[in-house]
């Protein structure tokens, strides 16, 4: 019998699949004790998120298979349960907070049933599931938590809905949460807050959190012990501290040097006298607020954006910081003409962008592209790669003759570290990282000198993250790009801005150089900002590791 909370031994998961076997989890070992907090860190394809299904019995069987090993949870092994005896388990004593919570979350459900939903099965009466279910929210610190139980998932935010994913998993006091990359989409600020109300539940409980991430800084804040996983093994594991200090293998050392901002302050070039491209002047954007069926107006505003000016010149990397509801994503919709702001002028080389000239802003609307966050969402499935990164050229009729579209895609294909072979390829068929290159590829294929890049990294594991910073840095490099970075991922903004933009309520309440902002903070929402950022991240800056 194991004297350990929870015990994986020699796990063995496959797939089979119309292209053969594919051994997504190998002799993978290791245990997890009541009060304490495992990290399994590793890519994307590593195996972490396949051995927690295994646990939780999530793995659809066929095409996969467990073919080896055992789950040992309080004295059973749990590939041996029934599913009668799997339900009395999991929710109640195993639980589980998953990456998405959008898509975790049943839309046409109140978020008040969804939390009550695993209570009453376990036995709770209604009457009092509810009760606790309201009381959780509260926990969670969702405001207004009796109307709000009545509302449903797109109505909250994304850490609001992150929240009320951890109030259901935590609705029946589990003996082990699985938190599977629960706080990768989030803002700093809203991830501090996360990270502490895990630490205080389990305090209080003494529940063991298996955290399943990429994330160093997040590992580095909430873990006692990690595991190192790459493509389905095992490959180190220890106490945080030694595997952070003294890693044994090479992989381990790899993942983290590719860890943005570890190696300070990039080398910044001199740009006072360098040509303004972009200037944004008093910027605002009010949305009347309406009540009743009917959408009357109350005469009540919401100012997504107010009074907002920046300027970015030639070569320039801007930074746009801060969390959700900031008016970061209103700005890049302005931007790019997908908002008519409600007062203020956006100028590119002196030209205004606001004209309602459709033919002009077309022309100035070739030198600016975008970069999206979700290259799956971004990129169209039913088109291969060739017409994706050709569709600017079938749009902006007279940039480039339709005979040398074959050779422009093999080239720009090239240019981001892809093979020409893959142009005859679905989006489907490639990785994460691999998405956002091509959409790199078809932000290029108009020759732009802005290309907006709109939480353009925050969804990729830390290494292809590296890959595709410095992909961003050569084209800058090659092409003379200016970029316009928004990012609630510090330490990558630290690594590539030039300068940074700090965003609140709609307003923009500090601009500086990056290493002004980053050390000598002046507003106080910065300073919030950067303090709610991993303890190993705010030691890391203070020490100031710029190379020489």
């Amino acid at each position: 019998m194991s004297s350990h909370l929870l015990e994986v031994r020699d796990l063995g998961v496959r797939f089979h699949t119309r292209a053969g076997v594919v051994d997504a989890v190998q002799n993978v070992s290791w245990h997890l004790d009541r009060g304490e907090t495992l990290a399994i860190l590793g890519e994307s394809g590593s195996g972490k998120s396949v051995s927690a299904s295994a646990i939780m019995g999530l793995i659809d069987m066929p095409p996969g298979e467990i073919h080896s090993g055992s789950i040992t949870f309080d004295g059973r092994d749990m590939l041996n349960l029934t599913l009668a005896e799997r339900r009395q388990v999991n929710g109640k004593r195993i639980a589980m907070i998953f990456q998405d919570p959008l898509a975790a979350l049943n839309p046409v459900y109140s978020v008040g049933s969804q939390i009550t939903e695993s209570m009453i099965v376990h036995g709770v009466p209604p009457t009092e599931a509810r009760k606790r279910a309201v009381a959780l929210l509260d926990r969670v610190a969702i405001p207004e938590p009796e109307r709000r139980f009545h509302e449903y998932p797109h109505q909250f935010s994304g850490g609001q809905r992150q929240r009320v994913m951890l109030a259901a998993a935590i609705a029946m006091q589990p003996d082990v949460l699985i938190a599977d990359e629960p706080t990768s989409a989030l803002d700093v600020t809203v991830q501090a807050e996360i990270l502490k109300l895990l630490k205080t539940l389990q305090a209080e409980t003494g529940m063991g959190i298996l955290m399943i991430t990429h994330d160093l800084g997040v590992v580095t804040e909430v873990a006692d012990r990690v595991i190192v996983m790459r493509r389905g093994e095992v490959v180190e594991q220890g106490a945080l501290s030694r595997v952070l200090t003294a890693p044994e293998r090479p992989y381990t050392r790899q993942l983290l040097d590719a860890v943005p901002g570890r190696h300070g302050f990039a080398a910044r070039e001199d740009r006072a006298k360098t040509e303004t491209l972009l200037e944004v002047k008093n910027l605002s954007k009010f949305y009347g607020v309406t009540s009743g069926i009917m959408h009357t107006l109350t005469g009540r505003e919401i100012r997504a954006l107010n009074d907002v000016s920046l300027t970015l010149t030639k070569g320039e990397v801007l930074g746009i910081v801060g969390e959700s509801g900031s008016g970061k994503s209103t700005l890049v919709n302005t931007l790019l003409g997908l908002t008519t702001p409600s007062q203020g002028e956006v100028l590119y080389r002196g030209q205004t962008m606001l004209s309602g000239d459709n033919r002009a802003m077309s022309k100035i609307r070739r030198n600016i592209q975008v970069v999206f966050q979700d290259p799956t969402a971004s990129l169209n499935p039913r088109m291969s790669v060739r017409r994706i990164i050709a569709e600017p050229w079938a749009v902006h009729k007279g940039v480039l003759p339709r005979a040398q579209w074959r050779g422009r895609v093999a080239e720009l294909l090239e240019q981001v570290g892809l093979s020409p072979d893959h142009a005859d390829r679905y989006p489907h068929q490639f990785s994460g990282g691999q998405r956002q290159r091509i959409a790199i590829a078809r932000a290029l294929a108009l020759q732009p000198e802005i290309i907006i890049c709109d939480e353009a990294v925050s969804a990729l594991d830390v290494s292809v993250q590296a890959q595709v910073i410095q992909l961003l840095k050569r084209l800058r490099q090659d092409h003379g790009l200016s970029y316009l970075f928004v990012a609630h991922d510090l330490p990558v903004v630290q690594d590539f801005a030039d300068r940074v933009a700090v965003m609140q309520g709609g307003r923009i309440v500090e601009t500086g150089r990056t290493e002004d902002i980053f050390e000598r903070p002046e507003h106080p929402y910065t300073q919030k900002l950067l303090d709610s950022r991993p303890a190993e991240e705010r030691e890391r800056s203070r020490r100031k590791e710029i190379p020489a």
